[in-house]
């Protein structure tokens, strides 16, 4: 009986302390979700204007729960992503630890006091760099035990990030640094109005006869064509793709046209798609319409392609059964060859049909390369037939930090296997691509990243292994092997990854190379197409890499094969990637810095084999004095892709305001006017601001040397515009970053403009400006609502004169609403519409499509 007696009494207490939230020794899957469906996890900036290069931040649990986290060491650990490298903390009480990446383990200590219901945990920390907007932080943030089970706070499982961010007000949140001073100041509905001002001030209007891009000729006639349902599509044949295509986008816009092959029987009114070998130029075409007939004429069906795209853009957004386009005569061609987009698909995944909708608008802009860079640390993105293990393990990112199942979680992405950014394209999808993109004379370039930016492989790679030697499999574990056991070189990379670098001195490494190439070219040719371009990736290796690898000094001992120490490996990995490619009939690409040994000095490029080896020339930060690598790759025999990261990046910002999603380690923004202000065949030109925000007016002087110029012109193939997905989760997301941004690019990949000269006619350039915007919110945007893809719209600027409100947008033409009870309600903004005093709300809207909110205070 007293046995019994003392029993219950510890039973009692037990269902006591769990009532009134007494601390448990451990905690329980049970548990762990009680606590973080309840306990509110927040992130906060509490000042970059601490030590130099350093911010300071908070992360505070705030537990609402019923659970009580024990005191003193215990089972459990939270998790969270910071993308900005912890440094320290003053904590005693709580650890922290860098697992690989942005993945942080945060412990308890002997000294932690423990967590009741009701109470608040702070873990305050220094971190490199600056934070200054809500995407500078990353969702799902989870707790765990030891067990490996685990809970999502609920209030980070979210993409709006104010629900777990604490608001930017104060200068030390908005700005990046005091020391120096930040100069890019972040911008308030006032200050969009003033800027917006030149813009709307002018008389521009949108040109209903605008071809976006513009040609390179045009010559205007009498009359115009009224096409109807009468009218009929024809093509000399071998234009059925063209002829289809044509047909579908006149019935989206209401008119129903029929289709055939040109024999003598059209003697109505037509639209004629036709073959003509006078015209020199693959891509050229001529564009001849009159009030009888359009004619559609080039040498080959890319050109022919191209006339169409021009003909659609005559059309107006509004859907009708008949249109009046105006009789126009257009002779065009491109200013280069290669007009690109570049997309990250490997950070975090977004789907087949998100590519697919790319490439449908990159068509219709007249932009001819896509580049997917398929592989990265966070993920590998494409099934390669042979090795399941690389999208089985490296697509996928949740809680198994043995990494044998999946990749450990990053980039917001949590613990579970099923949230957003994992998943790949399996080889029918790939083939599938392929196809739709080269119907549309678009090449797609697949980016295999190496040797740096290849954590995802490795890992893959590593399980197979694993997996292998426990079947009794040896000589096949190692075939595709990326990394040796023995290697004990320290590196640590920009991304905070100290595992990510391939070992180019083991044999297997250039054994899974030609495995994925050979895979990769059976998916084109599947595709009924041709794999031209394999791009290595190349960039931002760890420094460190291979120092302390036993295969590397093997490979240093052999005296014939000409690598004597670490700094030859690069150069010898890439070479040995050019014989592969090469022998495939390939020509090789990587991003500038894959290939070169410093900032100054390009490998030699008589020692790589293939015709073509081409650069992406990103890193042109000014002041850094390396956007001369441009230049100095093109001089030494390397064919060179514009893509300088100042302007052509669409991962930054559109304006610097803490609402803005995007990294901003190159420039504080990039809107649209910048990008249509770009000018690639007049590199230095466009070095407007400094990093911190200076203006410069003389690019020499500023990094002290005379730049070299481009000697060889020739080896610019053109432009392409990037977008990397660190901060960008969701399909929308990743559609608001890149439209209406890429139709500028396409503008300028297209169009040379007479106002890029030298020196540059600024104000024939905003008058064209001016234009193109019109046009944009006149044409362009409504046509990509009507395709159903998201897009950025300006927030407005506004000021409040006495009691008159005025208000603008930097893309004339929207409509502008506002609110006086805090965004319940809406009303359209007219010109100096009578308000009271308070806080006004204000968004842009386009149709269905409205802005980010601003508050005039």
């Amino acid at each position: 009986m007293f046995k019994q007696y003392i029993l219950s009494k510890i039973m009692l207490c037990l269902c006591l302390a769990l009532s009134t939230g007494q601390a448990l020794a451990n905690l329980s899957a049970n548990d762990l979700k009680k606590f973080g469906d309840k306990a509110e996890l927040r992130f906060a900036t509490v000042s970059n204007f601490g030590q130099e290069g350093t911010f300071d931040a908070l992360v505070t649990v705030n537990n609402h729960s019923a659970i009580a986290l024990p005191k003193g060491k215990a089972n459990w650990k939270i998790y969270i992503h910071s993308v900005k490298r912890i440094l320290s903390t003053s904590s005693t009480e709580l650890t922290f630890k860098r697992l690989q990446g942005d993945l942080y383990e945060i412990a308890p200590t002997d000294a932690f006091q423990g967590l009741m219901p009701g109470k608040t945990l702070g873990f305050p920390y220094k971190a490199r760099g600056h934070i200054v907007s809500y995407s500078d932080f990353m969702p799902r943030a989870f707790i765990a035990n030891t067990a490996g089970e685990y809970a999502v706070f609920a209030n980070t499982d979210t993409e709006d990030l104010t629900q777990f961010i604490d608001p930017f007000t104060r200068p030390e949140q908005l700005l990046r640094f005091d020391t120096p001073k930040d100069l890019y100041s972040v911008v308030t509905t006032t200050s969009r109005y003033e800027s917006n001002l030149a813009v709307n001030l002018s008389d521009a209007t949108a040109e209903t006869a605008k071809i976006v891009p513009t040609p390179k000729t045009v010559t205007y006639s009498k009359g115009s064509a009224n096409i109807n349902h009468e009218w009929s599509i024809i093509e000399v044949g071998g234009l059925a793709f063209e002829a289809d295509y044509l047909q579908q986008r006149l019935r989206d816009s209401g008119l129903l046209l029929n289709k055939g092959i040109k024999n003598s029987s059209h003697k109505n009114r037509f639209i004629e798609l036709t073959i003509d070998k006078k015209i020199a130029k693959t891509e050229a075409y001529e564009l001849n319409i009159t009030s009888e007939k359009v004619v559609i004429s080039a040498t080959s069906p890319a050109g022919v392609f191209y006339g169409v795209q021009s003909f659609l853009s005559l059309l107006p957004a509004e859907k009708s059964a008949t249109q009046q386009i105006p009789a126009l005569r257009v002779f065009d061609e491109p200013r280069a060859g290669w007009r690109g987009m570049h997309y990250d698909l490997a950070r975090n995944f977004h789907g087949k049909d998100a590519v697919m909708e790319l490439i449908e608008q990159m068509g219709r802009y007249k932009l001819n390369k896509l580049h997917l860079h398929l592989t990265e640390d966070e993920g590998w993105r494409i099934e390669i037939p042979g090795l399941p293990e690389l999208t089985g393990v490296g697509a996928f990112r949740c809680f198994d930090l043995t990494e044998t199942r999946c990749l450990m979680p990053q980039l917001g992405s949590g613990p579970d296997k099923a949230s957003a950014g994992n998943g790949y394209l399996t080889a029918a999808d790939f083939t599938e691509i392929i196809k739709y993109a080269a119907q549309r004379h678009i090449d797609v370039i697949p980016e295999i990243d190496m040797p740096g930016h290849s954590r995802a492989a490795i890992k893959s790679m590593e399980a197979r292994y694993k997996k292998l030697i426990a079947e009794g499999k040896k000589e096949d574990a190692g075939r595709y092997l990326l990394s040796d056991p023995k290697d004990q070189s320290q590196y640590l990379t920009v991304q905070s990854y100290s595992d990510n670098s391939v070992n180019v001195c083991l044999p297997s490494t250039y054994a899974f190379i030609e495995k994925v190439t050979y895979e990769l070219q059976q998916m084109y040719r599947k595709a009924g197409q041709k794999l031209t371009v394999f791009h290595m990736g190349g960039d931002e290796v760890g420094v460190g890499s291979w120092t302390q690898s036993p295969a590397c000094n093997e490979l240093f001992a052999n005296s014939e094969n000409g690598v004597s120490g670490v700094a030859d490996l690069k150069p010898y990995f890439v070479q040995r990637i050019a014989e592969i490619t090469n022998k495939r009939g390939l020509d090789l690409m990587g991003w500038e810095d894959g290939l070169m040994y410093d900032p100054n000095n390009t490998f030699n490029r008589e020692q790589l084999v293939n015709k073509r080896v081409i650069a992406n020339a990103w890193d042109n930060i000014w002041e850094a004095g390396v956007a001369d690598r441009a230049h100095r790759l093109a001089n030494n025999g390397y064919d060179v892709v514009i893509s300088g990261a100042t302007h052509l990046y669409f991962d930054h910002p559109h304006e610097p305001h803490a609402n803005e999603r995007g990294y901003h380690w190159a420039t504080r923004y990039i809107d649209i006017a910048k990008v249509f202000g770009f000018m690639p065949d007049n590199l230095y030109a466009n070095a407007d601001r400094t990093f911190i925000g200076g203006e410069i007016s003389n690019l020499n002087a500023l990094v002290g040397r005379i730049l070299p110029p481009l000697e060889k012109p020739e080896h610019v193939l053109g432009m392409q515009g990037q977008v990397w997905t660190e901060t960008i989760r969701t399909k929308s997301q990743l559609q608001t970053m890149i439209f209406p941004r890429v139709i500028a690019l396409a503008e300028r990949a297209w169009f040379k403009a007479p106002w890029e000269g030298n020196p540059v006619n600024t104000q024939a350039r905003d008058a064209e400006w001016k234009t193109f915007a019109a046009t944009l919110v006149t044409k362009e945007l409504p046509k990509l609502e009507q395709s159903g893809l998201a897009f950025y719209l300006p927030p407005p600027g506004a000021i409040r004169i006495d009691n008159t409100l005025k208000a603008n947008t930097s893309l004339p033409g929207l409509t502008i609403e506002f609110s006086l009870d805090g965004g319940k309600s809406w009303s359209p903004y007219q010109q100096n519409t009578s308000i009271d005093d308070g806080a006004i709300h204000l968004r842009s809207r386009l149709n269905s499509v409205v802005s980010a909110t601003a508050i005039l205070h």
